[in-house]
């Protein structure tokens, strides 16, 4: 058999198997076998020097419309298949549109919102207004005027993020995303400044840690300031224990215990009996028992003097309380990363 006779052959060959390939991945298959790189009729090409002068330039232009003939007949049929394969998908996921519309379910307030609210409340009742405080703060409102100077070990307590771009600037005047609502005490004071004052600041915080069934990243809390003459530390387990009780339920039991917090002194922690395990112990509570639901204290002299208060004249009280951490409590719920996880099988609970 000739040369020609052979080229002739393996291009009816190649239009016979053509038909009957199915689907894309036999189409692929085809291609590779006569048009890719190894493919029969590129290896016919490569014959041609081999060939004798003479038949070279009849069979090399015969190889090249055989090639072009191949090429545009893989492209119809491509597209054949192409086409009946919409077809069947349309056919198999094929919408009734004569059925009717799935109804719109309407949406509600999230669980934190709903918290928020709830505790807005609460201490409205007790003669506290809400004040608004920024997110992005100065390290002089975080840090330096809360008594927790840049050699201060208690910086070690907050991971901070950083605002990028500002950490070529001056100590203090440097950005970050706040750690605490405590940076709002002392806008309130040099704002309301000769005023007494009783306040909640609500926002989210911004810690760099690791994320557990009881702590975020990023994580709302509560403030809470009051300043006037004569403010004294029962004032402040007065305040706290009431507010437990009107949130958690008057059987509720408080305790109150001694701690460490840079801006206030004396300073204190707040626990209350574990509603998630009745006391017994869970990891929410670390097994104690207890869970802890505010740091609170007299607010130092050097934040007062800060604020623009005299400590020889004024006295204040302060705490600081997670949002989502009460919410678990009072809700049954085990692990704070639900919160964040938009998971409508949990928020639509509530």
């Amino acid at each position: 058999m000739s040369s020609f006779e052979a080229l002739e052959q393996l291009h009816h060959q190649a239009l016979a198997e053509l038909v009957d390939a199915a689907t894309t991945e036999a189409l692929k298959g085809w291609e590779d076998r006569y048009l890719g790189r190894k493919g029969q009729i590129t290896q016919q090409a490569r014959t041609v020097g081999q060939m004798p002068k003479e038949a070279r330039p009849a069979f090399g232009r015969r190889v090249n419309e055989i090639k072009t003939l191949l090429e545009q007949a893989y492209e119809t049929r491509l597209a054949e298949i192409r086409n009946a394969e919409l077809q069947t998908q349309m056919t198999r996921e094929a919408i009734d549109v004569t059925l009717p519309g799935r109804p719109m379910v309407p949406g509600h307030l999230h669980l934190t919102i709903q918290a928020l609210r709830e505790l807005y409340d609460i201490w409205a009742k007790m003669g506290f207004e809400v004040y608004e405080a920024p997110d992005v703060e100065l390290e002089a409102y975080n840090f330096d005027l809360l008594n927790i100077p840049e050699y201060h070990p208690a910086r070690d307590m907050w991971d901070t993020f950083w605002v990028k771009g500002t950490n070529d600037q001056q100590a203090g005047d440097r950005r970050l995303l706040r750690t605490h609502t405590s940076p709002g005490q002392i806008r309130v004071m040099r704002e309301r400044y000769p005023e007494p004052i009783r306040v909640i600041l609500p926002g989210k915080c911004y810690r760099y840690e690791q994320i557990t069934v009881r702590a975020e990243h990023q994580f709302y809390q509560m403030e809470g300031l009051a300043v006037g003459r004569a403010i004294t530390l029962t004032d402040l387990i007065g305040t706290v224990t009431q507010f437990s009780h009107l949130y958690y339920g008057a059987d509720r039991q408080v305790r109150v215990r001694s701690s460490y917090f840079p801006f206030t002194e004396p300073s204190v922690e707040v626990d209350t009996q574990c509603i998630l395990c009745g006391g017994e112990g869970c990891a929410v509570c670390k097994y104690t028992g207890w869970l802890e639901i505010a740091g609170a204290g007299m607010v130092h002299p050097v934040v007062l003097e800060n604020g623009g208060y005299d400590p020889d004249v004024w006295s204040g009280f302060a705490f600081g309380f997670g949002v989502e951490r009460p919410a678990m409590q009072k809700y049954g719920v085990e692990d704070i990363r639900l919160f964040y996880g938009n998971d409508l099988r949990f928020l639509r609970q509530f």
